[in-house]
């Protein structure tokens, strides 16, 4: 098994969460206070958040921010 970094996992449980919601990239960055570029990067795995941010973005979805960085069970 290869070992995922945390970064790539928060970018596809943030898209995998924002897509079920019907969010967009673009609402997204605009309530976290990030361009929707640096947010887009975020998703792919080359951005970080700061922990706040991480919070923040759990709310948006509506999820615990522990959720955000779980890996899925495969």
């Amino acid at each position: 098994m290869t070992e995922r970094s945390l970064r790539s996992i928060l970018g596809s449980n943030a898209r995998a969460l924002r897509r079920s919601r019907g969010l967009t990239q673009e609402g997204l960055a605009e309530v976290l206070g990030v361009t929707p570029r640096y947010y887009a990067g975020l998703e792919r795995g080359e951005r970080n958040l700061t922990l706040d941010s991480i919070d923040d973005l759990a709310k948006q979805l509506q999820v615990p921010a522990g959720s955000l960085l779980a890996e899925a069970e495969q």
